[in-house]
């Protein structure tokens, strides 16, 4: 693909071979602006098109693979498991940092007796 203006039989080529690989965004990124007016404007090379994407889907029809959804499922699973247990642990940190908080002011008040202050008026 990496030939600058191209013909229409080479341009068409270059698009079977990259419906195959999966890597039409690659082919439509090396068109020169000519190559892609002329395919814009070139009937021929639609109709081919059509052709090579049926002969495309009968070839590898075999060999085509559907995506496994339940290894997502099961990533996405553990990630709600997990971001459950973390706000679980944030909210008992929160609770856990108040109650700690106030034995720490009810030891303070109890260790420190309180002395009155007293001022003399002069």
């Amino acid at each position: 693909m990496s030939d600058t203006n191209r013909e229409i039989q080479e341009l068409l080529v270059d698009y079977a071979g990259a419906l195959r690989d999966g890597c039409i965004p690659s082919f439509l990124k090396s068109l020169t602006r000519q190559e892609a007016q002329l395919i814009a404007s070139a009937e021929q090379f639609w109709e081919a098109t059509e052709i090579v994407r049926i002969l495309n889907s009968v070839g590898f029809a075999d060999k085509a693979v559907t995506a496994d959804v339940g290894l997502f499922m099961s990533r996405v699973d553990a990630n709600i498991v997990s971001r459950s247990k973390k706000a679980r642990g944030l909210s008992q940190r929160k609770h856990g940092s108040r109650f700690s908080s106030q034995k720490r002011s009810n030891r303070s008040t109890k260790a420190t007796p309180k002395t009155e202050k007293t001022e003399k008026q002069i």
